[in-house]
Order: structure tokens, then C-alpha cells, then sequence
């Protein structure tokens, strides 16, 4: 299964339930391309989650400015599933554009939180969290440099 689009996504989240909905979000872990273990760091760790997880970025140019491409992975499947949306609703778009962007409101509308236990909701909200950090820090960066 090729990595899925945000709005293919999302559209996927609101109309599966139960059993399909979770095959579904392992299905996108499954489609998520490999992390070079390179890059599976303490730095590109995220703290707060159940099971291992990391999240890369990369700020490279784009037709309107830089944007970030994320890179992600994680030792449990359904979790893996959830990195591969996050990445996908945030992965190349510019720092200012991820900070407008309302993960946790997305969530909230397609049912997510209901469907995690709260260990994982909790994993998700700390993805969430690296990756506004990481956009806050290139929005930063990019503004001292001008």
C-alpha cells in the first residue's frame, strides 16, 4: 500500500469504525517507508509514548519557502500506523503552516481518541507536541537568520 494522502486519510478515519479502522491505521504503519536506524537517536526520540517512537525532520526548500519532511517509526504496529498519519498531515508543509495546523481538533472529528486506549492518546499528544516543537524551532531559526 503506497503512503497515503492527509485528505485520503482523513476521509478513510471518518467513514471506517472498529476492526477496519484499526486495520486500516496498521496498514498505513505498514506503508510508511523505513527510518534509517541512523536516525532512531535519543534526539529524534519522543518521550511520553507507550512504545518506542521516533520522528526526524529535514527542512528543505519549497516552491514558497522551506518546508519540513518528517521522517518517523515505531516498534509497535498501531502506533506506527499513528505516525504515519501525523506525518502525513504535516510532512511538507512550512513551519508556520504546521503550527496552524489543528491535530488534536482532526483527531477529535474523525474519533480517534476514541478508539486509542489512553496511553496512546497520550503518545499521540506527545507526537504532536515534537513535531509544533520542531517547526516552532525552524520558524525561529528562519526568522533570526533574516
Amino acid at each position: 500500500m503506497p503512503m497515503a494522502q492527509a485528505e485520503d486519510i482523513i476521509e478513510a478515519l471518518e467513514f471506517l469504525d472498529g476492526d477496519e479502522r484499526y486495520d486500516y491505521i496498521i496498514g498505513l504503519g505498514k506503508s510508511l517507508p523505513p527510518m534509517p536506524d541512523e536516525l532512531k537517536t535519543g534526539e529524534n526520540k519522543v518521550e511520553g509514548c507507550m512504545s518506542q517512537v521516533w520522528l526526524a525532520s529535514e527542512l528543505k526548500p519549497g516552491a514558497d519557502g522551506p518546508v519540513i519532511e518528517f521522517t518517523g517509526d515505531s516498534d509497535a504496529l498501531i502506533v506506527k500506523g499513528l505516525v504515519a498519519i501525523v506525518i502525513a498531515l504535516c510532512s511538507g508543509k512550512s513551519p508556520r503552516e504546521i503550527q496552524d495546523v489543528d491535530l488534536p481538533g482532526l483527531f477529535e472529528r474523525v474519533g480517534l481518541h476514541k478508539h486509542l486506549s489512553g496511553g496512546r492518546r497520550n503518545g499521540l499528544a506527545a507526537m504532536v507536541e515534537r513535531i509544533r516543537t520542531i517547526a516552532r524551532r525552524e520558524q525561529l531559526a528562519a526568522a533570526a537568520a533574516e
